[in-house]
């Protein structure tokens, strides 16, 4: 039985932030906060919460002494990933209003609290923001996001192999997912399912012909081939910078939001990729207010969902 159950007030107030679970906590990484300097560069903060004592803590910045050390530690940043291998989470991507897109692959031990920056190799991806990030075994897949170099969305796939920290570029067979960002790509298997997202009518580059895309896409990581899902009759809005999470080998979505029909969900549905097909999930309790841009973590069978921004409505006087 699915069950909305406890609602919180008083965690960081944050949108594009990033987050993974660790046993029974959370960390949440940067994020962005209307009234907060961007501009300025400084660490960027970790929250850790609790799902056992339901409470929230902020992680003490780090000190850095030199230039050199500094450089170590992330600065603060929205539109980046966080994945966990092993007990290292490594943070990738995002952007800052100074220092705009990021591609240094940073890494933050759970157990010292610690930062470092692996010595990389190979094809390095572009800096980018609204990519995503998704780990199989080892192996961290990057797929879409904007570039800011190329000024345009990307739809290929980079892979860094965490043993020998080397990056390169999958070269992908059948038709790829459309260039996109702000999407989810999730594991589950052996398969990455990407939905949603940003995208351009018109290809690549950005010209304010946004479309959502509400079609699952899928890209084996065996064969490196891009798999299109069946057309099924039941499919939710598309939508960009809503929440996806893998459970018992089936794929969740929650909220987001659609441009085009200036909307902002706060919808559950399930894809099954057995059947290839979609169901619409009303649990019980008090819903999440519809909103985008927030963060969902599975903790042992639940979701901890925080963060995000949703339309302030304004009473008629």
């Amino acid at each position: 039985m699915l069950r909305w159950t406890v609602h919180l007030e008083g965690g960081p107030r944050r949108v594009n932030h990033a987050a993974v679970s660790v046993g029974h906590k959370v960390y949440s990484f940067g994020g962005y906060c209307s009234g907060e300097d961007y501009e300025t560069l400084r660490q960027i903060d970790v929250h850790v919460f609790n799902a056992v004592s339901l409470r929230w803590t902020k992680l003490p910045p780090v000190r850095t002494g030199g230039r050199e050390h500094a450089r170590e530690v992330p600065y603060m940043r929205y539109g980046h990933t966080a994945v966990l291998v092993d007990d290292t989470i490594y943070i990738w991507g995002g952007r800052n209003d100074t220092e705009g897109a990021c591609n240094v692959l940073y890494a933050f031990d759970v157990n010292t609290h610690r930062w470092y920056t692996p010595k990389v190799s190979g094809t390095i991806p572009g800096a980018r923001d609204g990519h995503s990030a998704c780990v199989l075994g080892k192996t961290m897949y990057i797929f879409g996001g904007y570039e800011q170099l190329a000024d345009c969305f990307s739809n290929d796939i980079h892979k860094l192999d965490t043993m020998t920290m080397c990056w390169s570029l999958v070269n992908t067979r059948g038709t790829p997912a459309r260039w996109r960002d702000f999407h989810s790509a999730t594991v589950i298997g052996t398969k990455m399912y990407v939905f949603g997202g940003r995208a351009d009518r018109f290809g690549p580059f950005h010209s304010n012909n946004e479309i959502y895309c509400n079609k699952i896409k899928v890209f084996d990581t065996e064969t490196n081939c891009w798999l299109d899902s069946p057309n099924t009759q039941l499919l939710p809005e598309g939508r960009r910078s809503h929440s996806a999470f893998a459970y018992n080998g089936e794929l969740y979505i929650f909220g987001g939001y659609n441009a085009r029909l200036d909307r902002h969900f706060s919808d559950l549905w399930k894809f099954n990729p057995e059947s290839s097909s979609w169901k619409k999930i009303d649990p019980k309790g008090k819903a999440p207010c519809p909103r985008r841009r927030q963060c969902c973590c599975m903790v042992g069978d639940k979701i901890i969902l925080f963060g995000g921004t949703r339309p302030v409505q304004f009473m008629a006087s």
